[in-house]
């Protein structure tokens, strides 16, 4: 008997699901090296002493004609890109639902980004607002992309594969961080042997990462599918649509419960992701190569914490093991605390700490609230996520600010952050995720 006759539309429909999350795991492989290379590691060191080399005598730049102290232009450039992506998110998030056509709008985004990234090769000499428009177009472009991204995941994993299948994301993301930093370590401490000075091998850093992005972001554009929606009203502008998604979402106040209790625990992630290498240099006396190694570390385990997480998810369910992640979290701040000065092994082990909860958090989160999102409103309401991801991250950073302004220690500073898991997790436990599930018109997974 000829083998096509064997052949179910079930199991075609199986292999069709797995084609499209192998592909749209290689976005996370693809986007995740722009993360970890260009914005935890080397573009801001390297463009604040770009805006320092263009300063005046009194350490100001005037970008427009705007006095701006050298030291803060790339917090200002990241808080424009912020800014930028607020406008564009719900914009391009409604199209997508509209139209159903998400994929050409991921491949304008993610190439956007790329090309960016990859032209600050020619960021050199005082060309400090040169970097500071690439990363503000090459952020807003990532954040677009990556709403987009996510948005994908409740159409190609049922309720009950999505728990593991964007812990495998985040594990691709993770790896891929991790080896690209291995070539940039060695790049950036051998750049005598390799005859290139250390703002060379900065630079080919940054372009490689956008040349990465690039290059892999061609195996989800080839194999992701668009579903065609149902016609529907106009997109409305940035804001406006913003508006109108929150009002959308009072008619779903528990998506918006997990929403603010996700809000206030991912503040506290991302600030610890951004205060740790100051935390690490400026408190603990460590020097450049070993936060590397450090970041390095965190991308690995992070890896083996996402997996594992995603595994704890099936047995316990997903609401549990996010909560369990917390509660590691706040010991994890409370051990760095009390890390010696100028022990790199015992920053290490905080390292692994945060590698190991990281993922897993963050990719547990994603799947949890893809079940909470209205069939036909994904690519909308993901809008919304991704603003909570990274437009919405300032109060963490302003506190630790505070904090060192009025106590003189980074250590006060870091252990203030406990308050973000503390009340997260007080959040996340109030909510009724089954309940949730049902009432945005979706199935309940047995384990939830």
């Amino acid at each position: 008997m000829d083998t096509d006759t064997l052949r179910s539309p079930a199991g075609d429909e199986t292999a069709g699901r797995r084609r499209e999350q192998r592909g749209w795991y290689v976005y996370d492989w693809a986007c995740s090296v722009y993360s970890t290379s260009v914005l935890t590691v080397f573009l801001g060191p390297y463009l604040t002493s770009v805006a320092e080399a263009a300063a005046d005598a009194d350490g100001f730049v005037h970008p427009l004609g705007v006095p701006v102290r050298a030291g803060s232009f790339f917090a200002y450039a990241v808080s424009l890109s912020v800014i930028l992506a607020v406008l564009v998110m719900p914009l391009v998030g409604a199209a997508a639902d509209r139209t159903g056509r998400k994929k050409p709008l991921l491949a304008a985004a993610a190439y956007t980004g790329a090309a960016a990234t990859a032209s600050m090769f020619f960021l050199d000499g005082e060309r400090y607002l040169l970097g500071g428009v690439l990363l503000v177009v090459a952020n807003a472009a990532q954040s677009v992309a990556m709403m987009l991204y996510n948005s994908y995941l409740p159409q190609i994993a049922p309720p009950e594969e999505r728990d593991a299948v964007s812990s495998r994301g985040w594990a691709f993301g993770y790896a891929a961080g991790a080896l690209v930093l291995v070539l940039n370590l060695l790049l950036y401490n051998g750049h005598d042997s390799f005859a290139v000075s250390e703002g060379m091998a900065v630079r080919i850093c940054l372009a490689s990462a956008g040349l990465w992005w690039g290059a892999f972001a061609l195996v989800p554009l080839r194999r992701l599918r668009d579903r065609r929606a149902p016609a529907r009203e106009a997109a409305l502008p940035g804001f406006r649509q913003l508006a109108a998604t929150v009002r959308d979402m009072r008619r779903h106040p528990l998506t918006l419960a997990f929403l603010l209790a996700y809000l206030v625990y991912n503040d506290g992630i991302q600030t610890v992701i951004s205060q740790a290498s100051v935390y690490g240099s400026k408190e603990l006396g460590l020097g450049q190569s070993t936060l590397i190694v450090a970041v390095l570390l965190v991308q690995v385990l992070a890896v083996a914490g996402a997996l594992a997480l995603g595994r704890m998810a099936r047995r316990y369910g997903a609401k549990r093991t996010i909560l369990g992640s917390l509660v590691a979290w706040t010991a994890t701040l409370g051990a760095g605390y009390f890390l010696p000065a100028g022990a790199p092994v015992w920053f290490f082990v905080l390292a692994a700490g945060i590698g190991l909860v990281l993922g897993g958090s963050q990719a547990l989160s994603r799947s949890l609230f893809s079940h909470l999102v209205p069939p036909g409103k994904e690519a909308e309401y993901f809008s919304a996520y991704e603003l909570s991801d990274r437009g919405m991250s300032w109060l963490g950073p302003l506190l630790f600010g505070l904090t060192y302004q009025l106590t003189g220690s980074y250590r006060d500073a870091i252990i203030s952050l406990v308050g973000f898991f503390v009340l997260g997790f007080a959040l996340l436990a109030r909510v009724p995720v089954g309940r949730a599930i049902a009432d945005a018109g979706n199935a309940v997974p047995e384990r939830i």
